[in-house]
């Protein structure tokens, strides 16, 4: 700004000497042009005819004419053995010194071959403009010479004064630009520091500090991805340290009870095949159980799920079939859904058969298990209903967790490390459904998996 403003300065002091120059050179082109037509046609008053001698015709002319402020009209005649006699108007200039109190620079104009030039002294620059005079017949030098004397220092002064005029408006306008665009540029740019302020104080341990959203601009549409970027993060982390956590709280018990056995075992055969017996079942256990939480830990992937066509009523009879291997129950196919849907069939199929599974744990032989699926506008669900004894209202929204059976079993049979629904809910989250759970009529818990529908 301040590079710009100075050349707008520098331009316009420019262009304004260059019109001093172009006013001077007219005034010294009309002056002398002047001179020479009168010259040539003038003639004089007293005798009627043209003029003989170079000092009546300068005399003449001077008395007719009238100059400009910084305008000088001289007569100059050749005197032998002297400087040049001169004829002036008598008038006040605005300058140090003018041309006709300064000898040398007449004689320097008069002896000059140039028609025109700029002489440069200490008290101010004269630009002029002379028309050689000889008198009417004569031959050899010009005895006489019009000068026409242009001072130009008030024009140059008043174009130094408009400069530092500009210079003043521009340095003004400069601290204004620069206050404005520095309130601007701050506030334009406050998010940005939000961001890097939040980015620094964040660690492993705290990842909860959002940045404010304010407007719709793109620094708005930055804080927004910052701030999706801190919630995946967190959801990593928190998914991090709850498998660690988990793992660490779930197979401490099955790695003391290992090494306990272990560190017991005697030379018996029957006490040895025991113990061997008791450590693989523990380690199978952990096996399972570190699988599980490795699916868990896999949900919270973008392509946990991988959506993809499927006619629901043949995933549901193939669950159905699949389902009816778990135990010895009453198994019943009730509902269908005739309907086309996005969905990924082989995580659907691993929570319903995780919920069959669950049911027949909490039935008895013969006792009814009913698997089906409906369409309901935007929605598709998908329901295992047993006929158990249910789940008690405090234990509903405690099953979901990780490693939580709630406070009463509904049956003895189950061997499980509670994350069997876990899982579940996180298969219905990924497809963005959820996991319910209410009542059976006439008895039971039914759990549904309700699904919205994807739209193209």
């Amino acid at each position: 700004m301040a590079v710009a403003l100075a050349s707008v300065a520098a331009t316009t002091r420019s262009f304004l000497l260059r019109d001093v120059d172009h006013r001077s050179n007219g005034l010294l082109a009309q002056e002398t042009g002047e001179f020479a037509a009168f010259e040539e046609r003038g003639l004089d008053p007293e005798t009627g005819r043209p003029f003989t001698e170079p000092e009546r015709l300068l005399k003449v002319f001077l008395e007719r004419q009238y100059a400009d402020p910084d305008e000088e009209l001289i007569g100059l005649v050749a005197r032998p053995g002297g400087d040049p006699a001169q004829f002036i108007q008598p008038r006040d200039l605005p300058v140090a010194l003018p041309l006709h109190r300064d000898a040398d620079a007449r004689r320097r104009i008069f002896d000059s071959p140039d028609p025109s030039g700029v002489l440069h002294r200490p008290e101010g620059e004269i630009r002029w403009a002379k028309v050689p005079v000889a008198r009417q017949g004569g031959d050899g030098d010009p005895e006489a010479a019009f000068v026409v004397a242009f001072h130009p220092e008030r024009e140059v002064a008043r174009v130094d004064e408009v400069f530092r005029v500009l210079l003043a408006i521009s340095g003004v306008a400069l601290l204004l630009t620069t206050g404005i665009g520095w309130a601007v540029a701050g506030r334009i740019l406050q998010p940005v520091r939000l961001v890097r302020t939040a980015a620094a104080q964040l660690t492993e341990q705290d990842l909860t500090r959002r940045i404010p959203v304010r407007g719709h601009d793109d620094i708005a549409a930055l804080a927004e991805t910052f701030n999706a970027m801190l919630d995946r993060l967190e959801r990593a982390f928190a998914a991090q340290r709850q498998f660690v956590d988990d793992a660490g709280h779930e197979l401490r018990t099955p790695i003391t009870i290992v090494r306990g056995h272990l560190e017991l075992m005697g030379d018996d055969p029957a006490e040895r095949e025991e113990t061997v017996r008791l450590v693989t079942d523990e380690l199978d256990r952990m096996s399972r159980i570190v699988e599980d939480l490795l699916l868990l830990a896999k949900a919270e992937r973008p392509d946990f799920v991988r959506p993809e066509p499927v006619q629901l009523a043949e995933l549901t009879a193939d669950v159905f079939v699949k389902a009816r291997t778990l135990g010895d129950r009453d198994w019943r196919l009730t509902d269908t859904a005739d309907r086309e849907t996005e969905l990924d069939p082989q995580r659907i199929t691993q929570a319903m058969v995780q919920l069959a599974q669950n049911a027949v744990q909490h039935t008895t032989p013969g006792q009814t298990i009913r698997i089906g699926s409906r369409a309901d506008g935007s929605r598709v669900e998908l329901y295992v209903a047993d006929s158990g004894p249910g789940v008690r209202p405090q234990d509903r929204e405690l099953i979901f967790e990780r490693f939580r059976r709630g406070t009463s079993r509904r049956g003895a049979r189950g061997s499980g490390a509670g994350l069997g629904l876990s899982i579940v809910k996180a298969i219905a989250e990924g497809h963005g459904g959820q996991v319910r759970l209410h009542d059976t009529e006439g008895g039971g818990a039914t759990f549904v998996l309700t699904l919205e529908e994807a739209r193209g």
